[in-house]
């Protein structure tokens, strides 16, 4: 039994009828071919089976039909069941299946991970970069975009950088978060502040600020980093300040599932003693005992919006230099 061989370039240009130079043209998208010419070439591509090397079309093309994700988290953080990171991943994946794309994921949660990263994208592997989440001033966006490398980020640069992002209205949400609570009655109002070289954990914590200043109210802030552990500890700091705390607003729904736990260890009900509010409406929300207050953000279609966004620019199109998604209260019983 013999191997059927893979149809070559040459056998597609016999059946074609035209040059080897054309059908590697036309299947490298050069524009400069005839149509009817075009036509025949694909006709006999289809018909033969003919697979083009991609490789050599990357050469011809300088494409290289795909786009890097870059996770700058730990994996324990990304593959977790918080649904952020896999609702990007999501999002993005949809809009690249669509342009007939594909999705490189990358993480730097790590210095060593950082510097792979930075080789490969300045290596030109890639047609262009998101960056779903940003730690402090990192400088790769930038230099990135300053190589004409298309970039995308996935919250606001905080070096003061001119690269196109895309978030959500992270102030906004809290803000009206916390004036449901104030009009419920609560004077006393906590927060669970997320990490502040993070813009969703500076911003959320402005949104709290903001909004109990306007009240008159006391502020009292503890820290965590979006995980349930970190949730926990700020909590049981947050009672040992203020015994009467009267409610709390969690800068992530991970955070605020730990206070409603360790909130019931120590003997407090909710939402009748205290009240809780968290951030992102992940599917378990709905599932906590009491089903959680929180704030919707969009996370699907920020993954899917940062891609579109990517794929205009690397089509050469003008796009809006910062693009904000809107958020909702999502009212449960636990505020």
């Amino acid at each position: 039994m013999t191997t059927a061989q893979r149809p070559t370039l040459e056998a597609v240009a016999r059946r074609a009828g035209v040059s080897r130079a054309t059908v590697s043209r036309v299947v490298n998208g050069s524009t400069t071919v005839a149509e009817s010419i075009q036509q025949a070439v694909r006709r006999a591509v289809e018909e033969l089976g003919y697979v083009p090397n991609l490789a050599a079309r990357s050469l011809v093309t300088q494409r290289t039909d795909s786009i890097a994700l870059v996770m700058p988290e730990a994996a324990t953080r990304v593959f977790s069941d918080d649904q952020v990171f896999p609702g990007i991943i999501r999002g993005a994946a949809q809009e690249l299946e669509a342009a007939d794309k594909q999705l490189v994921l990358m993480l730097a949660g790590s210095p060593a991970g950082h510097e792979r990263v930075e080789r490969y994208t300045t290596g030109r592997h890639v047609d262009g970069v998101l960056f779903a989440s940003l730690h402090g001033e990192d400088p790769l966006p930038g230099r990135l975009a300053r190589l004409g490398i298309p970039v995308v980020c996935g919250g606001r640069p905080l070096d003061g950088g001119e690269v196109p992002y895309v978030d959500v209205d992270h102030e906004g949400g809290v803000a009206t978060a916390v004036e449901h609570l104030i009009a419920g009655g609560r004077r006393r109002i906590a927060t669970i502040a997320g990490p502040q070289d993070m813009v969703a954990g500076i911003e959320r914590l402005l949104g709290y600020r903001t909004a109990v200043t306007r009240a008159g109210l006391p502020e009292l802030v503890a820290f965590g980093d979006f995980t349930r552990e970190s949730g926990a500890a700020a909590m049981r700091e947050l009672l040992a300040a203020d015994p009467e705390l009267d409610a709390v607003f969690a800068a992530s729904d991970l955070m605020a599932h730990a206070a409603l736990r360790t909130l019931r260890g120590a003997g407090r009900r909710v939402p009748e003693d205290v009240a809780v509010i968290g951030f992102d409406d992940i599917e378990t929300a709905a599932y906590t005992e009491p089903p959680l207050t929180t704030v919707r953000q969009p996370i699907v279609e920020l993954g899917r919006s940062m891609t579109r966004q990517l794929l205009r620019i690397a089509a050469g199109e003008a796009v809006e230099q910062a693009l904000v998604l809107p958020t909702e209260l999502v009212l449960r019983d636990s505020a």
